[in-house]
């Protein structure tokens, strides 16, 4: 940070905070990624044995797993067994000058090892740690080991999820983690403001799974208890039309035509503006009403244009209909390589690798993806000189033991 406390010339806006993760798998280290793509210094401990799991989750390439080196990326990456005493020594050195802590032990764990948030802030009450569970810190659940797809189920997401005669389907991937990973994010960001420009204490983020997908599921709650509505699977309720369609030449788009101009919009980019005159689709009561029958006439419609032709028509109408892409689509859509998007980034097991940038799009201090996730353990001698104060000789020690 430069001396009038503004970040330097390239720094991100998190510049100067630092955050031991001692999370696995997915929710918090990705969470960690957040904070590292904006500037922050995160230091990432891992098993000196295993390793995070995720180095062997998802896709492989020589061995080496790819959504690893995302997940992790920008990150310095150390080994400790927390097993051991001397690691949670370690820990509780390295909390004295950390401004945060992620973890995502089943709770009273990081107790047990003495390095629990009340044991630790009380060398460092700016600590702040956020915890991520299944289930919360407390309450009647709080023990039950739980995953990202339990929590979706959990949330009401998967209930309202797939075809209306069929069984509830779970996300394609994971956006139990993913939700989780940016709200504990937001959570921490907030908590520093307060902080540093509040009281000056820490405090605790307690991130359960489920907690932002139950609130992203939008008016659920509010509809029931005003009206006993329960969502079931198959549309939203209360916009027709909103689907996917295919045109003649096999590409599937999808619309949404919640009001009466954005409606007469859509079937003037189909040259079908006499659906209009169907009493049954006069307003959008009607059409959610009616759904069925008008999805049958825009099938029809629809599946007689090509997609080049819509998308010219298109400029004409303002109509919002969309591509429904796949990931081959987005790196040759000019939107997402004009926006950046998608990124080069160096990597030393296969020279450089492409991965989603940084988001969101800060333009006076943006974020920066310098490098993938790392092979286990190399900033281990680095940090633990350089903020644990051990000499080449401990750390050899600890080595030798298995503590690192």
């Amino acid at each position: 940070m430069s001396e009038s406390g503004t970040p330097a010339p390239g720094a991100g806006p998190l510049d100067g905070v630092r955050v031991l993760d001692l999370s696995n798998l997915m929710a918090g280290p990705m969470c960690g990624m957040f904070l590292a793509d904006f500037g922050a210094e995160v230091i990432k401990v891992e098993h000196p044995g295993n390793g995070d799991g995720m180095r062997r989750w998802g896709s492989l390439k020589d061995g080496k797993g790819l959504f690893f080196k995302m997940v992790n990326r920008n990150k310095k990456t150390i080994t400790l067994d927390l097993h051991h005493e001397a690691a949670q020594d370690i820990v509780r050195r390295l909390a004295r000058d950390v401004d945060v802590i992620i973890e995502n032990y089943r709770p009273g764990t990081l107790e047990r090892w003495g390095i629990g948030y009340e044991q630790l802030s009380r060398e460092n009450p700016k600590l702040i740690m956020a915890r991520i569970t299944g289930y919360g810190q407390d309450g009647p659940y709080s023990q039950r080991r739980t995953l990202g797809t339990i929590a979706e189920a959990f949330s009401g997401c998967v209930y309202v999820s797939g075809f209306e005669d069929r069984s509830p389907m779970l996300p394609p991937f994971g956006l139990g983690d993913a939700s989780t990973a940016i709200m504990t994010a937001y959570g921490i960001v907030m908590a520093l403001y307060h902080r540093d420009a509040g009281n000056g204490a820490g405090q605790v983020i307690d991130s359960a799974l489920y907690d932002g997908l139950f609130t992203l599921l939008g008016p659920h709650v509010i509809d029931y208890d005003q009206l006993g509505i329960i969502q079931e699977r198959g549309r939203i309720a209360h916009v027709a039309p909103r689907n996917t369609y295919q045109t003649k030449d096999g590409k599937w788009i999808v619309l949404s035509g919640g009001t009466g101009r954005t409606f007469e919009r859509i079937l003037a980019t189909f040259g079908a503006s006499e659906i209009l005159e169907d009493p049954r689709f006069a307003d959008n009561p009607l059409r959610i009403e009616n759904v069925g029958p008008l999805d049958e006439k825009l099938r029809e419609v629809i599946g007689g244009i090509t997609f080049d032709e819509l998308t010219e028509r298109m400029k004409e109408t303002g109509a919002p209909i969309g591509a429904v892409m796949n990931v081959a689509d987005t790196f040759e859509d000019p939107q997402y390589a004009h926006r950046h998007n998608i990124v080069s980034v160096p990597d030393e097991d296969f020279g450089t690798v492409r991965m989603q940038n940084a988001v969101p799009h800060l333009t006076g201090t943006p974020g920066e993806i310098r490098h993938t996730g790392g092979n286990r353990g190399e900033h281990t001698d680095e940090i633990l000189t350089r903020l644990a104060g051990l000499s080449a000789e401990d750390i050899e020690r600890l080595r030798a033991e298995g503590t690192v």
